[in-house]
């Protein structure tokens, strides 16, 4: 661990202040945009935005990395998302914002990618386990310290934007002063979308529910504390429970997750976020009910990702296993778009109003448990002794970072069986 982070500290540093400056504008908005009188509908269209942006970057920003280099993407991008932030405050208009949010969101990817792969080139074969946790828990860190920032100022004012604005600029000092030299870049062809259907219909499909979850509670959560008249200093807390959560119980998952039939625990953790979100529907006028919610929700839906990726992984070739992660980033993205849309229709006063987000979150998380159990009736489990190991990542993850975990799982798969050989 200590290795990883002598070799890649000021880019892990750099990950986590693009992390705070990301999760406080997010969270602001949703803030702002109540103080602005923006209907909940409105409001996921703006969220929604941001995902159709990433989405983008993700497909474009290594194409553009190829053709200029890393370092002049970064630093494009970079003044790029510091020039929205300052404007969101300038411009109250949800057209505005939406297309702020598709700038921001297409940017982000583009740095990501890019911060990805210079991790990938720092690490090796001995620590790309460590770097991918280490890479996992700054970004899971950087969102929760956002939202103690939301606090500084009056949230009709300009400080955090501008604040948000300053933690991104910040954040590429260290990255760009201290990295070198400039990795090569190169990613997979994705294999087609019929043919990953065809090899993981539950990791398909649990993609694709899962990218709606995750975009509601990044992008809706804080629209639904602002909705359900939550104090400034509660919001805070309620947003954070989602990646606290995520944080403490990635890890015994993935334990679990080498040690049982993954199509089983995919199943239980669908059911148990879903009971977190009927537990939410219900209570939601307790803030103590509340925080236990997203704990819950949050804690069960990010390990999702990555555990489907380890099960979708478990009926790949090693060699398909790169090829696929593009598209199982591809299907999340279009649940991720999705996601705000729905729970904002699902929020106005005429529908089901702020409970609505709880009843979408529910809806998907059941279903998926519904489909998971339909997918064990149809073909034999593999063998527990056979499947790869879970890597631990992030739903906000791009195909880079994806790639990267493939191939550490890849590697740890390798080690075990040569391991096992030598002690027969």
């Amino acid at each position: 661990m200590l290795q990883v982070l002598s070799s890649a500290w000021a880019l892990l540093l750099g990950v986590c202040l693009l992390m705070v400056g990301n999760g406080l504008q997010g969270t602001m908005l949703g803030v702002r945009g109540e103080l602005e009188g923006f209907s909940t509908f409105q409001m996921s269209i703006v969220m929604s935005a941001y995902f159709v942006g990433f989405l983008g970057g993700s497909r474009l920003a290594p194409e553009m990395i190829r053709r200029v280099g890393h370092v002049r993407v970064f630093a494009a991008l970079a003044s790029f998302i510091s020039a929205v932030m300052i404007l969101y405050p300038l411009l109250p208009n949800t057209v505005a914002w939406a297309l702020g949010r598709i700038v921001i969101g297409f940017c982000f990817s583009g740095v990501y990618v890019t911060a990805e792969s210079w991790l990938n080139n720092a690490a090796d074969n001995t620590n790309r386990g460590k770097a991918l946790s280490l890479y996992m828990i700054v970004q899971t860190i950087g969102i929760i310290a956002a939202q103690g920032l939301i606090q500084v100022g009056n949230p009709a004012g300009f400080e955090a934007f501008i604040i948000a604005s300053i933690l991104v600029s910040i954040s590429f000092a260290p990255i760009l002063l201290s990295i070198s030299p400039t990795p090569a870049f190169d990613t997979t062809k994705p294999m087609t979308l019929r043919q990953l259907f065809e090899t993981s219909p539950l990791g398909c499909v649990g993609m694709f529910l899962l990218g709606g979850v995750f975009s509601a509670q990044f992008g809706m959560s804080a629209v639904y504390g602002s909705a359900a008249g939550l104090t400034l200093t509660q919001l805070s807390i309620f947003v954070s429970a989602f990646y606290v959560g995520a944080m403490l119980l990635q890890y015994p998952l993935g334990w679990l997750s080498d040690r049982m039939d993954r199509r089983v625990l995919i199943l239980f953790v669908a059911l148990v976020g879903g009971g977190g979100a009927v537990l939410g529907f219900l209570f939601g006028m307790e803030f103590k009910m509340l925080l236990v919610a997203a704990f819950f929700i949050g804690g069960l839906s990010n390990p999702l990702y990555s555990l489907l990726i380890a099960y979708t992984n478990d009926y790949l070739q090693h060699d398909d296993m790169a090829a696929a992660s593009g598209g199982l980033v591809f299907i999340n993205g279009l649940g991720a778009i999705a996601g705000p849309l729905i729970t904002g229709w699902l929020m106005e006063d005429a529908v089901f109003g702020p409970a609505g987000f709880f009843t979408f979150i529910g809806a998907l998380m059941f279903a998926m448990a519904a489909y998971a159990a339909y997918r064990a009736t149809q073909r034999a489990a593999v063998p527990v002794d056979e499947t790869g190991s879970f890597a631990a990542m992030s739903p906000t993850a791009t195909p880079v970072a994806v790639e990267f975990a493939q191939e550490y799982a890849i590697e740890t798969e390798l080690e075990e069986q040569e391991t096992a050989q030598e002690t027969v």
